[in-house]
């Protein structure tokens, strides 16, 4: 158990903060590996982390357990990825982005830092990467002119020249591999939590 005086940092989203793992040969069953678990590592005691993850959540779902999951545990920071799920179903990013912004929004007014993370691409989906670049334009835009930070998931996972999710972050062209939900944590740490007390 963590001292419950040390800061307290909630990772929030969909089935990519689960640390959602397709089934593979190797792993007929799937695995989960949230990125909270490695940050959790690298932090080594220096703050207490909960993770609060839904499998197939739209951003509209995720405001409504919002106060519940989040805010009413008066965390420090709040990790904030989601809107994957929304563009599979063709949801506007203007849409998307009025959710995310409400969270935002909702944490500051808590006391609570928002860290808001880019949504990654896709592979085998070329049609969808559009849409992604729109929506992480947004959240990078808002926090730039709020001063939150931002961390760049799709720009760390994306090949270069296609902006496909590169093979070695996806088994399945769409959640990421251990290494993906790993690189999550180390960008996590090294811009936003690396020097918490």
């Amino acid at each position: 158990m963590s001292p419950p005086d040390l800061p307290l940092i909630i990772c929030f989203g969909d089935s990519l903060t689960a640390g959602f793992q397709s089934p593979t040969a190797t792993l007929p069953q799937g695995l989960n590996t949230p990125y909270g678990g490695f940050l959790q590592k690298q932090l080594k005691g220096r703050a207490r982390i909960a993770i609060s993850g839904t499998c197939g959540e739209l951003t509209a779902q995720m405001v409504t357990r919002f106060a519940r999951d989040v805010l009413d545990h008066k965390p420090d920071y709040a990790v904030i990825l989601g809107g994957t799920n929304d563009l599979g179903w063709n949801v506007a990013p203007p849409d998307i982005m009025r959710n995310l912004v409400m969270m935002y929004r909702q944490a500051g007014e808590a006391g609570t830092v928002a860290v808001p993370v880019t949504v990654p691409s896709v592979r085998g989906f070329d049609a969808a990467i559009p849409t992604r670049y729109a929506l992480n334009a947004m959240i990078a835009a808002y926090c730039a002119h709020t001063r939150l930070p931002c961390v760049d998931l799709f720009g760390a996972t994306a090949e270069m020249g296609t902006g496909r999710l590169a093979e070695a972050y996806s088994n399945d062209g769409l959640h990421l591999t251990t290494a993906g939900y790993e690189l999550l944590a180390r960008l996590l740490y090294e811009e936003v939590f690396k020097d918490l007390n």
